[in-house]
Formats: structure tokens, C-alpha cells, sequence
């Protein structure tokens, strides 16, 4: 008779771990029990099965408190969240609460409470379940589904990610003539370039209205602050290399784009109605460059795009924050 051979013991949080390295979407499962009372769930075991018939599948731990609802339920909506929908994830995954509370619900097939603003959703009817170690599957025949164009939210590694499109077309990074010297992947030139062909259209603007880059940074600056010193405009355009000293901010005085005052002994600049007026004016401008860009990228990418930047411009190191009214040095 042959022996069988036990297999080592897992480490399960290497396990976990290891699993985690495989992203998945996140959902949330709802049905109805006996009651009436809707009853839902964060879970990111959700899988397709079949396409004709159209069959989906999801896993419930044998302990969780919900189980016996779900074995007996005969419809079940599975939800895939947007990436806006990260708190409605946390809210379904505890227990104990009153998850449904404050949140948005429609009717669905069967009487199902619908979550809105999803990515997508499947109504579906049970059509068996079977037992897979420590989880009962559950797999449904989709009866109705809806979906829109939403990023979605994506766990990965034991956190919430984003998804984004990789651009298939791109040729690789072209080869540096020399060793150590640049090459077109290199993050900083990337950015860099990225950088003026986005602000080119904007600057011609700018100039249209008779400023530099230093005078329009000013003005912007003084839409967010609404009052700043010449000491503070400089210090929170630090990193833009467009400082303008006391002397070239009393020229926009002069041309009335701004006002100034002294307040506790230090000269303080304020926008007129005729700077205001420009400063929106530039910022029109600019909110438009940035629609017509993204609009190309989809809303996954655009999302992931600035998700990154604003991780990047953390890592990179402190630094002034327009909207920070101590003007401490923060990092995303």
C-alpha cells in the first residue's frame, strides 16, 4: 500500500503574502435574507466561469457570520467598485455594523439591493455551490448586469491599487550613445519633456497677457493665498526657479494686476479685480490643456497618471504646499 506523504507545513503569512502578489478587483456581494434586510460583503475571490451560459463565481469563509444567509439566498449581486469607491470596500468589509447605512441603493432582479456608482454589476441566481477547503463556492448564472466607464479598484499586495494601460505600441527606451549618459526612458527627462509640451500652449497664453512665467505663477499663487509677501510668494515658488522680487511685484501694481498694503510692518500683495480676471482667464487656459490630454488617456490612466505623480512629488522630498495655510513643508 502506498504511503502518502504530508506536505510541509505552510507558513500562512508567507502564503498570504504570496497570493497577494496577484491583483485582483475588488466587489462587493449583496442579497436579501429572510427578513428583508439587505446583507453585503467586500470580496475579491469574484471570477468569471463561463460565457454561454453566463456563469460567475465568488467565495464565502464557512465562518463568516453572513454564510447562512447566502447559502439559503436564491440572487445575489456582485458589484465591482470604481477606484472612488475604496471607503464603500472598508465600510462592507467589517462586520458587526450597519453597512448599508447612508449608502445609495437601487432594486434590483429578485428584490436585490443595488449599490450605485459601480463599475460594473452582475445580478445573478444561484445555481450551485460546492465546498473548496475553508470557503464555500458560490456559483450564479448572471441574469442582468450593467457596467460604465470607471476605473477600477484593484487590491494588490495587501493594499488597494490602481489599474492602467500599457501602452503597447511604444517602442522601447532608445540606447544611450555613451555609457552613463541619458537615454528617452530616463525619468528625468521624461518628466521634463512632458513638462513643456504641456506648458507650451499655456505660456502663449501668458504671453498674450504680457506676463512671464515668474508674474503668472505670482498670480496663481495669489488666487489659492489670496494675500501673500513678497518673502512668501518666494518661498512657496521655490521649486519653480520664477521668483519675482519686491520691485518686479510693485510693476504688476503698476499695471494694476495687484494691490499692496502693509500689514504688521511687511508689505502684502492681494490681486486687483482686473489680475483676478486674468489669473482665471490663464487658469481656463490651463484646465483645458489638461482636458484635452487626459480625454486621450481615459479615466484608468489619467487617474493612475496623477496617482503616481502625486507619489513621485512625495518620495522626492518636502516641499511647499499652495494649499497649507502655515506654509509648512508637506509631502504627498
Amino acid at each position: 500500500m502506498e504511503t502518502l506523504v504530508s506536505a510541509p507545513a505552510f507558513d500562512r503569512r508567507a502564503f498570504r503574502s504570496a497570493l497577494g502578489s496577484f491583483a485582483t478587483g475588488v466587489t462587493v456581494i449583496t442579497t436579501r435574507a429572510a427578513d428583508g434586510s439587505p446583507i453585503g460583503l467586500t470580496a475579491n475571490s469574484f471570477n468569471s466561469v463561463s460565457l454561454d451560459p453566463p456563469l460567475v463565481l465568488w467565495g464565502l469563509a464557512k465562518n463568516a457570520r453572513s454564510m447562512p444567509v447566502f447559502a439559503e439566498a436564491e440572487h445575489w449581486a456582485v458589484h465591482v467598485l470604481s477606484a472612488e469607491q475604496e471607503a464603500l470596500s472598508n465600510a462592507f468589509a467589517k462586520s458587526g455594523e450597519d453597512k448599508f447605512s447612508g449608502v445609495e441603493l437601487e432594486t434590483g432582479h429578485a428584490d436585490l439591493p443595488l449599490l450605485t456608482g459601480c463599475a460594473a454589476r452582475f445580478q445573478c441566481k444561484t445555481r450551485f455551490c460546492y465546498e473548496g477547503g475553508d470557503h464555500i463556492i458560490f456559483v450564479g448564472e448572471v441574469i442582468e448586469f450593467d457596467r460604465r466607464d470607471a476605473t477600477p479598484l484593484v487590491f494588490h499586495a495587501g493594499r488597494y491599487a490602481l489599474a492602467a494601460s500599457k501602452d503597447a505600441g511604444r517602442a522601447p527606451g532608445g540606447s544611450a550613445r555613451l555609457a552613463g549618459s541619458f537615454d528617452d526612458d530616463h525619468l528625468g527627462y521624461l518628466l521634463g519633456r512632458a513638462h513643456f509640451q504641456f506648458y507650451a500652449p499655456i505660456r502663449a497664453a501668458v504671453r498674450e497677457q504680457g506676463l512671464d512665467d515668474a508674474e503668472y505663477f505670482a498670480l496663481l499663487t495669489l488666487t489659492i493665498r489670496g494675500r501673500a509677501s513678497a518673502a512668501e510668494l518666494a518661498r512657496l515658488n521655490a521649486l519653480t526657479d520664477c521668483l519675482l522680487s519686491e520691485a518686479r511685484l510693485d510693476s504688476l501694481v503698476l499695471r494694476g494686476l495687484l494691490t499692496v498694503d502693509d500689514e504688521d510692518g511687511e508689505r502684502r500683495y492681494a490681486l486687483t479685480a482686473r489680475g483676478s480676471d486674468v489669473a482665471l482667464r490663464l487658469i481656463a487656459v490651463a484646465k483645458a490643456r489638461e482636458a484635452d490630454l487626459l480625454q486621450s488617456f481615459g479615466d484608468t490612466d489619467a487617474l493612475a497618471l496623477k496617482t503616481l505623480l502625486h507619489r513621485l512629488s512625495g518620495l522626492a522630498g518636502p516641499h511647499p504646499d499652495l494649499w497649507q495655510p502655515d506654509d509648512s513643508l508637506t509631502a504627498c
